[in-house]
């Protein structure tokens, strides 16, 4: 459900439009639950205007906030808020802004976390990037070994995610799990997120397989207001960031994901094979009989792991030729009303 804000001064007539070049559109987006003392400040420091952009908005989505979220984001000058039924977690409500973003008519979908732990004034720069043709996608990178509220295992968390994000989709951004992004339309429309806890490493992986254009921006941070809601403990965080990064893995790069630990396990498995060979030829054979037995189960777990890694690559294939259909899908139907 939209709550709309009230009307703009200076908005352009409809013959006006009709014989201007097409004016180009940024919406700020911001993902919030129960951010009702935070978003003042937040919002305060979020631009109006942007060079090379006629009309900027801000679009907040309440995903299920309990409250004065949708209020205090309207009463401080949000153009619209996106009110989810219940809480749907922040990949979710990402997606749900990206989504009402497109269809309110936007070129570049700047995404802002409501805690305003970013510096909001590095967006002119990360919209000029998109709007420059440089990148599809421009991540605005904390300066995690300066940050001193960071603890030293989130420091090492993020290094580990960015790692993970280069190793997987050869996308080379330094702080991989930052929130702070602007993002084309049609990177905006060609995204699909699975996660239901977050969706950074998941989008870049899924940007860099897809072949988006992915630049990085060092970004400042403001100081911390609240802790954060999305680490409330360590071992939940690195459970919930593997699994993510396993399914990317999964959907994206399967054959890698099974063929390198099936060829391991049939590499072992001829070596204690040999060996078991060699103490047989010297009839040794009878003390040995386990070590058959176990080159035998390497040897078949490594064969059926790496069909199930060859089965799972012809599964890729399908699986872009649905997402092309996808984006044609949302391109007919994510267009702005006329």
């Amino acid at each position: 459900m939209f709550l709309a804000g009230p009307p703009r001064a200076g908005a352009a007539t409809a013959q006006d439009a009709h014989y201007a070049r097409k004016p180009v559109k940024v919406v700020i987006q911001l993902p919030c639950r129960d951010e009702a003392e935070q978003l003042p400040a937040t919002l305060a420091a979020l631009p109006r205007r942007l060079p090379g952009v006629d009309e900027v908005e801000w679009l907040v989505v309440d995903d299920g906030s309990s409250d004065d979220t949708a209020r205090v984001a309207l009463a401080h000058g949000a153009h619209a808020v996106l009110r989810l039924p219940h809480n749907r977690g922040l990949a979710r409500a990402f997606c749900a802004g990206l989504e009402a973003a497109c269809r309110r008519g936007a070129d570049v979908i700047v995404n802002v976390d409501g805690d305003n732990q970013y510096d909001a004034s590095a967006i002119p720069e990360l919209v000029a990037r998109v709007l420059a043709g440089r990148a599809d996608i421009v991540v605005g990178c904390r300066p995690i070994e300066r940050i001193a509220h960071f603890p030293w295992w989130k420091k090492r968390l993020q290094r580990l995610g960015s790692a993970v994000v280069r190793a997987a989709a050869h996308v080379s951004v330094d702080d991989a799990t930052s929130g702070f992004r602007a993002y084309s339309r049609d990177a905006a429309m060609r995204l699909n997120v699975y996660s239901n806890y977050t969706y950074t490493l998941e989008t870049l992986i899924q940007a860099g397989q897809s072949g988006l254009r992915v630049e990085a921006l060092p970004v400042e941070v403001n100081p911390p207001t609240r802790p954060s809601r999305l680490i409330r403990s360590v071992p939940q965080y690195v459970t919930r960031s593997v699994l993510t990064i396993v399914r990317s893995f999964l959907t994206y790069r399967p054959l890698e994901f099974f063929l390198v630990p099936s060829a391991l396990c049939m590499a072992a498995g001829a070596l204690i094979g040999a060996r078991f060979l060699y103490h047989f030829a010297h009839g040794a054979g009878d003390g040995h009989v386990q070590s058959l037995i176990l080159s035998a189960l390497l040897i078949v777990v490594g064969t059926v792991g790496a069909a199930v890694g060859l089965l799972a690559n012809q599964l890729v294939v399908n699986r872009r030729l649905l997402e092309e259909q996808q984006q044609s899908r949302r391109r007919a139907e994510w267009r702005p009303p006329a």
